[in-house]
């Protein structure tokens, strides 16, 4: 367990510094090395003000998505759960659709990850709500469809209700999910939500791990079931609100990560988190490489990335499923 950590934390590392690489300014060797040692110069500007924020973006991005879907699969039992597939990043980016469609983020600059959570948590609860005591899989699954359309037609609606063509288009940049032009603010800003998301799934670890042997099972080994709820509706409400205030809405990064590594940790819901949180860090972070390496003229959006890799894998986990081989 502690190998595999310590494996996916290196390759992120890795992934980092070959992340300031990437770019449309080249520099050579020695540009990279006094960059990165901050000998001043413009290199030092390029790296260190431009490329490594966008990609400790991208990771803190996957990474809270990574760790909300493990806890939101562990929480309702069902390997399909993830915040994008079950509404959560829908309402996420409602909230922060209505922070900036009617102008709040211009009184405040909390105001969008604020609503982003706000919204998140409102529609993990709903999806407690209907998965009952029993945790029923499908009904979750039938709820965080209708969610996930609920949402996509109010931002519609906001989209099509938009004054005038700049803010249509901001609206759709946004949206479209992407962590080019971050800067350190940005991330400062969403940082605290993702720290205490982090350690509310951590103190949900072993009622996860008791509740993956049923609710009474849960109880009679002295787990909360009531307690764990409320720890992951709350972390993965911060995580998911907090990738979407950053980067826009990103999907099946938060499923596609769980799936992968769960073979590694024996299915226990309490040693997936960590893992899936740096393997969904990696993989976001090394899309965004990628899209910066394709031959376009305008550059492809990360969400739109995401979502054509990701579609796939989470049709043949589906497939899986129904042939009861996961």
């Amino acid at each position: 367990m502690s190998r595999l950590n310590f494996g996916l934390g290196a390759i992120s590392i890795v992934f980092a510094l070959a992340s300031v690489t990437i770019g449309t300014a080249d520099l050579s060797w020695d540009d990279l090395a006094s960059g990165l040692l901050r000998s001043g110069g413009a290199a030092e500007v390029i790296i260190w003000e431009i490329r490594m924020p966008r990609a400790v973006a991208a990771f803190l991005t996957g990474a809270s998505l990574g760790l909300a879907g493990a806890g939101l699969q562990g929480l309702l039992r069902n390997p399909l759960a993830d915040p994008g597939v079950l509404g959560v990043s829908a309402f996420a980016s409602l909230g922060a659709v209505v922070a900036l469609y009617f102008g709040i983020a211009a009184l405040s600059w909390v105001s969008v990850p604020v609503l982003s959570i706000v919204f998140s948590g409102f529609a993990v609860g709903l999806l407690l709500l209907a998965s009952g005591s029993k945790g029923d899989a499908v009904r979750t699954l039938l709820v965080g469809i209708g969610l996930s359309s609920a949402g996509g037609a109010l931002i519609a609606l906001a989209l099509n209700l938009a004054p005038n063509p700049y803010s249509l288009a901001d609206l759709m940049n946004w949206l479209l999910g992407s962590v080019s032009n971050r800067a350190w603010p940005d991330i400062f800003i969403v940082l605290p939500a993702m720290i205490a998301g982090l350690i509310l799934m951590m103190l949900a670890g072993r009622g996860l791990r008791a509740l993956s042997l049923g609710e009474e099972t849960a109880e009679s080994l002295g787990a909360d079931p009531v307690r764990t709820r409320t720890l992951v509706i709350l972390g993965s409400s911060l995580l998911t609100g907090a990738s979407v205030a950053i980067a826009g809405a990103i999907g099946f990064v938060g499923i596609v990560a769980p799936h992968i590594v769960r073979p590694f940790v024996r299915s226990d819901p309490a040693r997936l988190l960590i893992p899936s949180a740096l393997l969904a860090g990696l993989m976001l972070m090394g899309a965004d490489m990628v899209i910066r390496l394709l031959p376009f003229d305008r550059e492809l959006r990360l969400g739109v990335a995401a979502a054509l890799f990701g579609a796939p894998v989470f049709i043949w986990i589906s497939a899986q499923l129904t042939r009861g081989r996961i």
